[in-house]
């Protein structure tokens, strides 16, 4: 196909709505969290004006509490289920009422530097925004002040089927207040999509947190799932040790020392997730108490914001070569061979680009350059060899899912503009 940077451009106007960007043309009509974030650090490259655009408007979904919402619902749609009359949140503009990984602070940060002398004034106003966040997480997800932060619905991983949650989730009912009614099977092929009765038990969490009226506590106690989530817990660190450098430039002195201290305890909870036998890290269920052990790309992230001893980097690397093997496309988002590997089902297997953007990130990070250039080669020829795909089938190289995806171009963007190379 050799896509360019431009035709990466082209894919981030055509999904453009006005200041804000959608993921695809009508699989995902609306903007959604954590998309928005990595979109804003592609802007980043080469216009920050639209980068802080990209989160203006998703910080007008921001809640009250300081929650920022998965999808913020800025104008009407028929085509994507659930809309906004299922979430029945309260907020000023239509959202839902779960969030997605906290990218912004980490997007603000690289949108912050690329725009130059004058960025304080539109910075301010979305490091306050990224900072009542910061704190809703702390104290939404982690009363206990345990480190680790809980996702009460999968789609709050932005993982959303993934074999991760595969015991978490049985234990939900398939019982809804609401009709199923699926629009995505409409758009792509349903052997790429998660199954009905994932989409049930989807929907029960959203009925049974609704019926909480989305206060924290009330959900928290409810919650029939409740996983203390590594990959999430390691981007919040990320984004945790952004927004204590952006503290800092900006004259936060106290908050700084506040960011520094959440970042210290999740520094220590995420390094207690390790476990040698199994050479990633681990989440914890806490319904059950029980690790998380289904080999997904979840358990190398805390590469992204951890300074690993070298034995560790060393384990994580050789695992994620064993996984990568004989791949077309690295890296897989489920461990090839076990029962719940489906290599072109959505979260169960596919290699997506902007978790590779994470894992480049973090290789480079604890000083593996050369582990870093190799999958960010693998990245860049599978979206030259079948474009701006959601996700690629590892074995076959195959682009799947919705395609013109923006997430995918903003990953091409920023593997291919702002790499040092080797």
């Amino acid at each position: 196909m050799n896509v360019h940077i431009d035709d990466a451009k082209r894919i981030l106007v055509a999904n453009d709505r006005g200041g804000y960007t959608v993921p695809t043309d009508r699989l995902y009509p609306f903007q959604w969290n954590w998309d928005s974030a990595f979109v804003a650090m592609a802007f980043a490259l080469y216009d920050a004006d639209r980068g802080y655009r990209e989160l203006e408007r998703l910080v007008e979904g921001q809640w009250a509490d300081g929650m920022i919402p998965h999808i913020v619902f800025h104008q009407p749609s028929d085509t994507y289920f659930p809309g906004a009359a299922v979430w029945r949140t309260k907020h000023t503009i239509p959202t839902s009422g779960i969030t997605q990984p906290p990218v912004f602070a980490i997007a603000l940060r690289k949108v912050h530097e690329a725009a130059g002398p004058d960025a304080d004034t539109r910075t301010l106003p979305l490091y306050e925004a990224a900072l009542k966040w910061h704190r809703w997480w702390y104290s939404a997800r982690d009363p206990e002040s345990t480190g680790l932060v809980a996702l009460l619905h999968p789609w709050e991983s932005g993982s959303d089927n993934s074999p991760a949650w595969d015991i978490a989730l049985a234990r939900v009912p398939m019982t809804t207040d609401t009709p199923v009614l699926r629009k995505d099977t409409g758009h792509v092929n349903a052997a790429m999509r998660p199954r009905d009765e994932d989409y049930s038990r989807f929907i029960h969490l959203v009925d049974t947190y609704a019926a909480c009226g989305w206060e924290p506590a009330k959900q928290w106690e409810k919650a029939p799932f409740k996983v203390a989530e590594i990959q999430t817990t390691a981007i919040l660190l990320k984004a945790g040790e952004d927004l204590e450098h952006l503290a800092r430039e900006l004259g936060r002195g106290q908050d700084a020392a506040e960011i520094a201290a959440f970042n210290g305890l999740t520094r220590q909870a995420m390094l207690a997730q390790w476990r040698p036998a199994l050479s990633r890290f681990v989440s914890r269920d806490l319904v059950s108490g029980e690790d998380v052990e289904a080999p997904t790309q979840a358990g190398f992230i805390p590469l992204l914001s951890l300074d690993l001893e070298k034995s560790i980097v060393d384990a994580l690397v050789d695992e994620m070569k064993a996984w990568s093997k004989g791949l077309k496309v690295a890296f897989p988002t489920t461990k090839p061979g076990i029962a719940g590997w489906e290599p072109k089902r959505y979260w169960r297997g596919p290699a997506w680009a902007i978790i590779n953007w994470l894992l480049i990130d973090g290789l480079r990070r604890n000083d593996r350059p050369d582990a870093a250039e190799e999958l960010r080669r693998s990245t860049v020829a599978a979206i030259e060899a079948e474009g701006f795909a959601e996700y690629f089938d590892p074995v076959t190289g195959e682009g799947c899912g919705g395609l013109g995806f923006s997430w995918t171009a903003a990953a091409y963007m920023w593997l291919t503009m702002s790499t040092p190379r080797l």
